[in-house]
């Protein structure tokens, strides 16, 4: 992390009123540790963070599916329909991503689903830089500890911010990827709200599916 990305983390933290910010960078970093032992008690840590988006959200969203999965499907943030229900991808996304997942040979009970931000930014808005650098930690932890063999980065901004790249979706998906805080393999593919505006990309996501599972195999 360079000078102006810690700048910008601090000056989030100012305007969300926490003043005392050395301790709350160290409980990210403790609390994000190996000593959390289970989703159940990342969940906890998480239901406890406070964020601004929070206080607009309904639910938390924390994750959803077969805790022990083989592959991890990791997306953006909660949209209204997940805010409501306060699970990922049960809106119209989710009814696609299930039509991919059953294209495929796959359901959610043999996936794990979750977002990079666990709160709805206001107005379906995409995630701040800030957000995505505050919530990092536990995402990686969140990944840790379902121990997948593949994760599937679905749409550009949660391919950005697990691997930290400035490149985008249309340069990175369909290709292998890998970062040194898990050994899972990573592939980037489409958003389903993207391929809901743009159908004709459906076929290019389904190949990037099969290529996630044929790596299983």
């Amino acid at each position: 992390m360079n000078k102006s990305d810690l700048y910008q983390i601090l000056e989030w933290f100012s305007d969300a009123g926490v003043f005392d910010v050395t301790s709350d960078m160290s409980t990210v970093q403790r609390e994000t540790k190996k000593e959390v032992a289970s989703l159940a008690e990342l969940k906890e840590i998480v239901s406890k963070i406070d964020i601004s988006i929070k206080k607009c959200a309904l639910n938390m969203v924390f994750g959803v599916g077969n805790e022990k999965a083989e592959i991890l499907l990791l997306g953006e943030a909660p949209g209204e329909e997940e805010d409501r229900q306060g699970f990922p991808f049960v809106g119209q996304s989710g009814q696609l991503l299930d039509k991919i997942l059953a294209a495929v040979g796959l359901d959610r009970t043999k996936v794990y689903i979750t977002n990079i931000l666990p709160w709805r930014p206001p107005g379906n808005r995409t995630p701040t830089g800030q957000e995505i650098a505050m919530f990092r930690p536990y995402v990686l932890k969140h990944i840790s500890l379902v121990n997948p063999k593949v994760v599937i980065c679905l749409g550009g901004t949660a391919t950005k911010a697990l691997l930290q790249t400035s490149s985008g979706i249309m340069q990175l998906r369909g290709k292998w990827m890998q970062i040194p805080e898990f050994s899972a393999k990573i592939m980037p593919t489409f958003h389903p709200a993207y391929l809901l505006r743009s159908p004709s990309q459906k076929r290019e996501a389904w190949h990037d599916f099969l290529v996630a599972i044929s790596e299983l195999q």
